[in-house]
């Protein structure tokens, strides 16, 4: 024990005191108020990261996006808000995710069902479903024939990277918002409209991939170039840390999404052999362990013997083990109530810039100057 009249260094911590909660608090002071140990806490402790750290002007934040997070409305009530607010500026997703929220740009609808329907009558009854959310099957049969309606057109007759891909779908999602009256409704529409750039980590593991290939069968040419991905995100993280800023890391979820955000620094580092030292913030929302070898629970402390978070700033770094149809809207709501918007970065604008930056740095001084030295 401590000896009267000494302070135990583990005893600094603020006073575990809350006030009650009355139920007129707001989200933000809920979180800041309430939630001040175990997982609570430490979404309290990432919405301040985000909102003290992240979201300064000279960070570069990227958000990851796995698990039906757009079917769920979370588009439309989260994520549009924090691209339209500044507070996202690049997207690495599932394909899944921008296929249904299409559903929602182009006039469909999902609806609020149970998981503990009978999906043998549902699939008789035409009707489709998402844990607890249902949608009729002509959703599905609608949606593609959009997409192939759109992929048809010239401007998609040649390779192109993903971002290009989904920055050209955004500008169709949007017109077909415009002409059924409706709006803020599509995540693609609103990336278009604030030049977010879009990247898919797995092109062909969506019913867009899957409607692509298909036209692919009628002499189409539209092909995702991943290796234009590659680059491209790589440059968007080299831009930031060149020009002085810092590099954010937001991961809903996990998957392949929050790899391809993530290694973006040993493509730097490590392949194109440009010193760096990893992403400076990393804010991450799941609810899966480590210690399964799941990619989805690795934690930044781990990500640091692979050069993607830098040693120095591990004490930025929270991960908060909970659902992200719980986190997103806590910490979208928390962000928005603490800090003013952000202005745009339209890092989809500057691609062309970024890569001849990245291709500069690389024949400089990265792995292609020191081989022509030997």
């Amino acid at each position: 024990m401590s000896k009267p009249g000494k302070t135990n260094p583990h005893i600094r911590g603020p006073r575990i005191s809350p006030p009650a909660i009355t139920g007129k608090e707001t989200a933000a002071e809920l979180i800041d108020q309430a939630f001040l140990a175990y997982n609570g806490a430490r979404l309290r402790e990432g919405a301040r990261l985000l909102v003290e750290r992240m979201l300064e002007p000279d960070v570069t934040v990227a958000l990851s996006l796995t698990g039906a997070l757009t079917p769920a409305g979370l588009g439309m009530s989260a994520l549009i808000p924090l691209v339209r607010a500044g507070f996202v500026d690049w997207i690495v997703s599932t394909g899944a995710n921008l296929y249904h929220d299409t559903h929602f740009g182009i006039g469909l609808s999902m609806h609020q069902g149970t998981y503990q329907a009978d999906d043998v009558e549902l699939r008789e009854k035409g009707v489709v479903r998402i844990y607890d959310v249902f949608f009729d099957y002509g959703v599905l049969l609608d949606t593609d024939a959009f997409f192939r309606e759109v992929i048809s057109q010239p401007e998609f007759q040649r390779t192109m990277s993903s971002a290009e891909f989904h920055y050209l779908c955004g500008k169709y999602v949007r017109a077909r918002e415009q002409a059924l009256g409706i709006e803020s409704r599509s995540l693609l529409a609103a990336c278009w409209e604030c030049g977010v750039p879009v990247y898919t980590s797995s092109p062909g593991d969506s019913s867009i991939g899957m409607n692509v290939a298909a036209k692919a069968l009628e002499g189409g040419k539209l092909l995702i170039d991943v290796n234009a991905d590659v680059n491209e995100t790589a440059s968007i993280v080299w831009d930031a840390k060149a020009q002085g800023g810092k590099s954010g890391v937001w991961i809903l979820g996990g998957g392949s999404p929050k790899n391809f955000l993530l290694q973006t620094e040993p493509q730097i580092q490590e392949v194109l052999g440009i010193a760096e030292k990893g992403h400076d913030y990393f804010l991450a929302v799941t609810d899966a362990r480590p210690d399964t070898g799941g990619l989805s629970g690795a934690t930044p402390a781990e990500a640091v013997s692979w050069g993607k978070i830098d040693p120095d700033q591990l004490p930025g770094t929270v991960i908060c083990y909970t659902d992200s149809t719980i986190g997103l809207p806590l910490l979208t709501a928390y962000a928005l109530a603490k800090h003013e918007p952000r202005p745009l970065k339209r890092l989809y604008d500057r691609r062309d810039h970024l890569m001849d930056q990245l291709k500069r740095a690389y024949h400089e001084r990265g792995r292609a100057a020191q081989e022509a030295r030997t």
